[in-house]
């Protein structure tokens, strides 16, 4: 398994995170995520194909928001919250907050 694009922390940019947290998916992926240390891709709950899942962890990953390890051939993911709060302090907060419980 190759090395996965992941920005350091500074280059983790405030449109790149605000555009990854644009779409309702990938903002399940996290608010289910924020409830958990670590989980693994196949037991996220998202209604969509594996591609398109596929493509939005990407997406995810890509702008800083996520960090995906992989382990055999899972993938295990979790917010790279102490990098957003240190880029971007209460920026993670008051979006998990505005979406709420029922919207994941």
């Amino acid at each position: 398994m190759g090395e996965l694009d992941e920005p350091t922390v500074d280059h983790v940019t405030l449109p790149g995170v605000l555009h990854a947290l644009s779409d309702p998916t990938r903002l399940a992926v996290v608010a289910q995520l924020a409830s958990t240390n670590e989980m693994s891709c196949g037991h996220l709950e998202v209604a969509v194909a594996k591609s398109t899942l596929s493509q939005h962890l990407r997406v995810l990953r890509e702008s800083g928001v996520t960090h995906t390890r992989p382990d055999g051939n899972q993938r295990w993911l979790s917010i790279r919250r102490d990098d957003l709060d240190q880029a971007f302090p209460g920026l993670l907060d008051s979006v998990l907050g505005a979406i709420g419980p029922t919207d994941t």
